[in-house]
């Protein structure tokens, strides 16, 4: 039967890639000149550390950018709000989500069961595994899921006949 994985993914190589450029960018830009400002990468979080609020809002729009140019979807972006560090730095965590969470794997399910459609749709650990009979079916799926704009990116894997 073919089926196909709906997943919430994005390539960790190009996330690094895309912090290195914005270190970059903010370390040749003249705003930022003599500042202490620079983004850290741990495993699910970035965070930006600078002197004030609104660069943290400018260091912010760099990474949006540079994330965006290297196709990760900003979707998967989780902001937090600026902290002081106790000196004159301010702090703020953006915490990147990768994975279906429950709550969203179950409201697709529940899209799916809703439009009729003649496939099956089963929850596996952090993804979604829709089978049906045939192939078109799956695709209307697919576009369904486009159409409907939910707030995590989607991606569309291991699509067999």
């Amino acid at each position: 039967m073919p089926s196909f994985d709906i997943i919430s993914e994005f390539d960790t190589h190009e996330v690094k890639n895309a912090v290195d450029q914005a270190n970059k960018e903010v370390s040749t830009r003249f705003d930022f000149k003599g500042t202490s400002s620079s983004f850290e990468l741990t495993d699910e979080k970035l965070v930006m550390i600078s002197e004030s609020t609104f660069q943290l809002q400018q260091m912010f729009s760099v990474v949006v950018a540079k994330l965006s140019r290297r196709g990760v979807d900003v979707g998967c972006m989780d902001v937090g709000d600026p902290k002081g560090t106790g000196g004159k730095l301010m702090r703020q965590e953006i915490t990147l989500k990768q994975g279906l969470d429950s709550t969203t794997a179950k409201k697709i399910v529940k899209l799916i069961k809703d439009k009729k459609l003649k496939v099956q749709a089963a929850i596996n650990g952090d993804k979604v595994r829709v089978t049906g009979k045939k192939r078109d079916d799956l695709q209307e799926v697919i576009q369904m899921l486009r159409d409907e704009k939910l707030e995590t990116p989607l991606q569309y894997d291991n699509f067999r006949d």
